[in-house]
């Protein structure tokens, strides 16, 4: 586990321009110091992931996030009061302190406030924000232990802090409140109405074309290597099977919580470990329609997409 000596050392190599892969509540990030143009783009880099994604920005207070935005409307503050720290991330028109190839040249820029000590340590020892995608290749399986993050990166990443596994199990909702209308670019375990019940109406995503307007928005998405199928097993080839309604009792298949919370702590661990195991394919049973589901839905839709 982290130490204060493994904190020093890693605030030092994020003031150094280095790279720090970190727990999170949501996955595990690969952090950069996120005022330093040059750091972020060794993230870009690392990743394989394209320029037009912007990144998020990980920070410990209200303050340091109002140090990076030229706008802090009321609906923000009525946000963090309730879901920060925690898995919201909001996304507000950028100082010239964030340089452009954190946000992809977009004049906005995503922030939160991470609900894991290990993460807010750092931020705080080496007191300066943190930009961190998830810790693997671009389209990737996001990590959500140190062991997924030394599997995709290796030695890409300067430093690995092992926190053990991230106990919200995918990726922040996204809100931009950027323009007139509050809109949800990235569903996540925060849901819309959670959000609605705070600040009122909130729109959906608009068409976009070229750069992204928030991170997790390419259609193929989340993808372990073995192919992702929603439904039941094929007829043909060895493939594990994810189900949660009912009983699949086979050597192949594998039970997953009904709880929708549990189910998106698991998820993500339990693909990492069907992806070595060998099968032609993952069949994963389509989850509920429900809003408290609707995150899951968005990362199992896009991690079946070939």
């Amino acid at each position: 586990m982290v130490d204060d000596e493994d904190l020093r050392r890693a605030a030092e190599l994020l003031r150094a321009g280095r790279l720090v892969a970190f727990p999170t509540e949501t996955v595990y990030g690969l952090g950069a110091n996120a005022l330093d143009a040059e750091a972020v783009g060794r993230i870009f880099a690392a990743k394989g992931r394209p320029a037009t994604s912007p990144l998020i920005v990980h920070v410990d207070s209200v303050e340091m996030v109002r140090s990076l935005v030229t706008e802090w409307p009321a609906s923000a503050d009525a946000l963090a009061a309730q879901f920060w720290p925690g898995p919201l991330t909001l996304v507000l028109p950028k100082t010239t302190l964030v340089p452009d190839r954190a946000t992809a040249g977009l004049g906005t820029v995503g922030l939160r406030i991470p609900a894991h000590p290990v993460a807010l340590a750092l931020i705080r020892e080496a007191g300066i924000p943190v930009a961190a995608p998830s810790a693997n290749r671009f389209t990737e399986l996001s990590p959500t232990t140190a062991a997924h993050v030394r599997e995709a990166l290796g030695d890409r990443v300067d430093l690995i802090l092992d926190g053990g596994p991230c106990t919200v199990g995918i990726e922040s909702t996204v809100l931009s409140l950027a323009g007139g209308v509050p809109r949800l670019l990235r569903p996540g375990m925060i849901t819309q109405a959670q959000i609605e019940s705070i600040i009122g109406p909130v729109a959906l995503p608009a068409a976009f074309h070229g750069v992204h307007a928030a991170p997790g928005m390419h259609p193929q998405h989340y993808q372990p290597k073995t192919p992702l199928v929603l439904g039941t097993p094929r007829t043909k080839g060895r493939g594990a099977y994810l189900w949660w309604s009912e009983s699949r009792p086979s050597a192949s298949s594998v039970q997953m919580p009904s709880d929708p919370s549990a189910y998106a702590a698991a998820l993500y661990e339990t693909l990492h470990r069907l992806d070595v195991e060998g099968w032609d394919y993952i069949a994963v049973e389509p989850v509920p329609l429900s809003i408290e589901w609707t995150g899951i839905r968005d990362r199992l839709n896009r991690a079946a997409r070939r």
